[in-house]
């Protein structure tokens, strides 16, 4: 089971006081704010989120030890995790991401198509990236109960039905 979860990201500095904007994956935008200290991949920055207003698309974020544009600057794309039990465990039928990434992808029959190496979201519901065994290509399909009509994070591996177009993907 993946040990730390990525539940927001650094984009661009806001303004010249240090704050920065930033992209939250949390299901609440705002509770990115309540698990505590957020690291860097490499665990090597730590950070407090010590004020949060929401903006546009992206949340405005004053982050501890970062006082001005320039080291604003600097932490661009920085990604920023939180140990995994300072998490809520998901509701039913709801999954943390690194939880699928690496599943194993299969039909009602049980033969493997394909595996989940990514989810995405551009606007209108979540999107199983899925690479076909074999492809160096990957596809994209809807991440609903129709389409994938059983998770079973414990073994591995949820059961597919993709779009008839799709299917060509994984022959």
């Amino acid at each position: 089971m993946v040990e730390r979860i990525c539940v927001a990201q650094i984009g661009a500095a806001h303004g010249i006081k240090g704050e920065v904007k930033l992209r939250s994956f949390t299901a609440d935008p705002a509770a990115v704010a309540d698990y505590g200290p957020l690291e860097s991949e490499d665990g090597t920055l730590r950070f407090e989120i010590e004020a949060l207003r929401p903006a546009k698309d992206h949340l405005v974020a004053r982050l501890s030890g970062v006082r001005d544009r320039a080291a604003a600057a600097r932490l661009v794309n920085i990604r920023l995790y939180v140990a995994r039990e300072r998490l809520p465990p998901p509701a039913p039928d709801e999954f943390y991401h690194a939880d699928l990434i690496g599943l194993r992808a299969e039909s009602r029959d049980g033969t493997e198509l394909a595996t989940i190496v990514g989810i995405h979201d551009f606007g209108a519901g979540d999107l199983l990236e899925l690479r076909p065994l074999g492809a160096s290509s990957t596809v994209l399909m809807p991440f609903t109960a129709l389409t994938v009509p059983e998770v079973d994070i414990a073994g591995g591996r949820i059961v597919i039905d993709p779009p008839q177009d799709l299917l060509e993907q994984f022959k």
